[in-house]
């Protein structure tokens, strides 16, 4: 009577594809607030984010969500590889500090509200720490996995998106340039 039953196993089918579908639901929410207000706010000069062009910020966030979801499928698909795995719970760490740094550090030290901030602490953070903490807790993942696959994933998403600023940037040039026409 007193026992405490799990609905979903930590590492069932259901229990990959709850998290795999959390995590992309959380994501999703807050890059459409990051998209939809990020760019006009990155024009008010900030320390924290360099001014950035809608189709350059627009183009960085659809390649990093499209990552995040070939990620959560993979991880849903292939459970057992090591690699998948911890760059899924990389990028789940990622998105948690991503939270404080640069959302709320940018919001405090520009005593303004900084887009994404909301969704970060009110999705990113309590769902990716249940996810982190079930797969801690049924053994799937250790604490040093999450803090290395947090590092690693954090530093190439970090060197990949002003990368992607600049292609994002350059695509419209290369549009307006009819590199890409459509024939009628």
């Amino acid at each position: 009577m007193g026992r405490s039953v799990s609905c979903v196993s930590t590492n069932s089918m259901k229990g990959r594809k709850n998290y795999a579908l959390f995590f992309c639901l959380a994501l999703t929410l807050h890059n459409v607030e990051e998209a939809l207000w990020l760019p006009q706010w990155s024009q008010n000069g900030s320390s924290f984010q360099k001014p950035v062009t809608s189709s350059e910020f627009h183009f960085a966030l659809f390649i990093i969500t499209a990552l995040a979801y070939l990620l959560s499928f993979l991880y849903v698909r292939f459970p057992k590889s090591k690699i998948v795995k911890r760059a899924f719970i990389g990028f789940l760490g990622s998105m948690i500090f991503n939270a404080f740094f640069p959302h709320l550090l940018a919001a405090v030290s520009m005593k303004t509200y900084a887009p994404g901030l909301g969704t970060a602490f009110f999705l990113n953070i309590p769902i990716n720490i249940v996810i982190l903490y079930r797969l801690y807790k049924g053994k799937w993942i250790t604490l040093k996995e999450i803090l290395l696959a947090t590092l690693v994933v954090g530093i190439l998403l970090l060197t990949l998106i002003p990368f992607l600023f600049m292609l994002g940037g350059a695509l419209p040039h290369v549009v307006q340039a009819g590199s890409f026409t459509l024939s009628k």
